[in-house]
């Protein structure tokens, strides 16, 4: 799937969320900036040299998407701040050997605008971050289309150094999914045992009623999600499930199973296949308010982490798209991540003992 980030506000925060995509950007740019408080830190001119346009374009780019830029860093420097920010550059301008990069901190053209700096009473400053959101901005700039190039390709790049290219299995990769999916396995066995004590012998009801819980979280059924994340009929979709996903399908799960036994036991017979269905809707229906908060943030998770981590639309979920955090790209990027066949060779002895309770 083709990304815009001059257009889409969703791939940018994705990006912007992802530290290590951002790590790696920023050893490959190079571009270090002015270090103040811990962090690299840019001017509006330092920023319209690095895309070769005017600061009035920058001015443009910030009064559209100020908030958006705020939230990647920038803010205005007054007081005492600016006075420090400005002792800073006073003392980078007389220590030049400190200028990690003289081709993109360029101290003629520092020394030029802090003379201007000098008598401001107040001063826009980028962060690294912010720095990037506005090359992701800028449409008008062939330095800032090259930027955006080399980021998208990075994104990739990272994904295949993490995961092999595959991203198909990234929810396993989480610490929270392995004991979801044993929970969700055990609620599962509870599910099919009461479908088998309480409906009719049919061979469709297993299916049919797995399709009626999938819908009812993620509006699609088996075939339809095996089709966006382009699995084989061998395959199973709850291996690729998140674990909060896979939580609430065992709550359905366990939920209707009693909500059957009950409909079973006051009418003292099996029910059949389409009284089931209908029972179903009766149970989604008087669940609703319990329901609704969970299902919201199950739809919100599999539209925005599938789109981010597998580049997968779930076009009925759309509305839901949001843009996935800083914490979640630790989770099944980062250090604590994990192949799901390292984290149970991990846990073998916890395994065993479980095994010998």
């Amino acid at each position: 799937m083709v990304k815009d980030l001059t257009s889409s506000n969703i791939d940018r925060k994705n990006i912007l969320n992802n530290n290590i995509v951002i790590q790696e950007v920023y050893q490959q740019v190079g571009f270090l900036g002015i270090k103040f408080e811990g962090k690299y830190r840019f001017t509006k001119t330092q920023i319209s040299n690095f895309f070769e346009v005017d600061n009035r374009t920058i001015d443009r780019i910030l009064e559209n998407n100020k908030e958006e830029i705020q939230q990647n860093g920038y803010e205005l420097y007054s007081g005492n701040k600016l006075k420090l920010f400005k002792d800073e550059i006073f003392s980078l301008i007389n220590q030049e050997t400190h200028v990690h990069d003289k081709n993109v901190v360029n101290i003629i053209k520092l020394k030029e605008e802090f003379e201007a700096l000098n008598k401001t009473p107040q001063l826009g400053v980028f962060t690294y971050k912010a720095f990037l959101n506005i090359g992701m901005l800028l449409s008008n700039s062939e330095n800032a289309q090259k930027l955006r190039s080399l980021i998208l390709d990075i994104v990739i790049d990272v994904l295949n150094k993490r995961l092999g290219g595959k991203t198909k299995y990234i929810n396993q990769r989480e610490e929270d999914f392995l004991p979801s999916a044993i929970r969700e396995y055990n609620y599962r066995q509870e599910f099919t045992n009461a479908l088998d004590f309480y409906i009719t012998t049919n061979k469709f009801k297993y299916s049919q009623l797995t399709d009626k819980i999938y819908k009812s979280i993620f509006k699609g059924n088996s075939k339809e999600y095996r089709q966006i994340l382009n699995l084989s009929t061998k395959e199973s979709v709850r291996n690729t499930m998140y674990s909060e996903v896979l939580d609430l399908i065992a709550a359905y799960e366990n939920g209707f199973a009693n909500f059957l036994k009950q409909r079973h036991d006051s009418l003292e017979r099996k029910l059949s296949l389409s009284e089931s269905l209908l029972l179903f809707s009766e149970f989604e229906k008087s669940m609703q308010a319990f329901i609704e908060p969970l299902r919201e943030k199950a739809r919100s998770i599999m539209a925005s982490r599938d789109l981010a981590f597998r580049d997968a639309l779930h076009e009925k979920l759309k509305e839901y798209i949001d843009e996935v955090s800083s914490e979640d790209f630790e989770k099944f990027l980062g250090e604590r991540s994990m192949d799901l066949e390292k984290r149970l060779e991990d846990n073998k002895e916890v395994f065993k003992r479980l095994k010998e309770r």
